[in-house]
């Protein structure tokens, strides 16, 4: 892990109340790898081989904060590798979040977190859709429980891919479930729709975070159904950490992307502090 250069902003200063409101451990672990880093950015790794994903890291691991992955999409997965890939990203200040999606009742998501990939052992963070009951979150919390660990839920609260049924109604019930409750670390938003994401964010008000996928710098359409809002637009309108897949690991400079990203990111949250209430 790098040293912290005595001239970086403290947490505190950056995240206002926020530092003080958010329950969640792994909440302030964030917000202290953002600030080291200068970056909100969160990499969307979505890629099929192992030596594809190490490279990457190795290439942008600098300018990110945190390592988003599908461990089921890999076609050449071992324990072993994944161990390598796991000990990288620690090497890099990175925290580990696996988009699984859970979405089975309690007891099913805790079994689920073990199994071949053993999530709980290595994930500091996990997805999960709110559509079988708030016990999901009991039933993942257990999970790192039994290997003595903490981690953090994030509920998805909206959707950034075009015919999702995530309604109003269904989102206000996934703030209302998850809002206070520990395990929680905070909410998936839509980050191509900047109006949508800050009603996210007066609802969500500063107990929890909001990460939201749907963000690249070329605004427009992408594959299959996918929707992209500008990063700067959507931390303004109340992401707390912007996830970029393709515009980072699909152009021809993966480092040069995830610098500019992190500097748009960074740029952004420092101009949110001008307004204390959309901290």
């Amino acid at each position: 892990m790098r040293a912290q250069p005595e001239w970086l902003m403290e947490p505190s200063d950056v995240w206002g109340h926020r530092w003080e409101r958010c329950e969640n451990p792994l909440a302030r672990r964030y917000m202290e790898v953002t600030c080291r880093k200068e970056s909100l950015v969160i990499l969307a790794a979505d890629l099929r081989t192992m030596d594809e994903l190490k490279d990457l890291v190795g290439l942008v691991g600098p300018h990110i904060a945190a390592l988003k992955t599908h461990v089921d999409l890999v076609d050449d997965w071992t324990a072993d590798g994944w161990n390598e890939l796991c000990e990288l990203a620690e090497e890099n200040d990175l925290m580990l979040f696996e988009d699984r999606k859970f979405a089975d009742i309690g007891k099913i998501s805790r079994g689920q977190m073990a199994g071949v990939y053993d999530i709980r052992s290595w994930a500091d963070l996990v997805t999960a859709h709110g559509i079988s009951g708030t016990d999901i979150v009991d039933g993942l919390c257990a999970g790192w429980a039994d290997v003595q660990r903490e981690g953090g839920v994030l509920l998805l609260a909206q959707m950034s891919s075009r015919g999702n049924l995530l309604s109003t109604k269904y989102r206000e019930k996934m703030v209302a479930a998850g809002v206070n409750n520990p395990g929680v670390f905070g909410f998936i938003g839509n980050g191509s729709d900047a109006t949508e994401l800050a009603e996210l964010g007066v609802a969500v008000g500063g107990r929890k975070l909001i990460w939201t996928p749907g963000v690249n710098l070329a605004v427009g359409d992408g594959e299959m159904g996918q929707r992209y809002g500008n990063p700067r637009e959507a931390i303004l309108a109340g992401s707390d950490g912007i996830i970029v897949g393709s515009g980072i690991h699909g152009v021809n400079n993966p480092r040069g992307a995830a610098e500019e990203y992190a500097r748009v990111s960074w740029a952004a949250k420092l101009e949110r502090l001008q307004d204390y209430n959309k901290l």
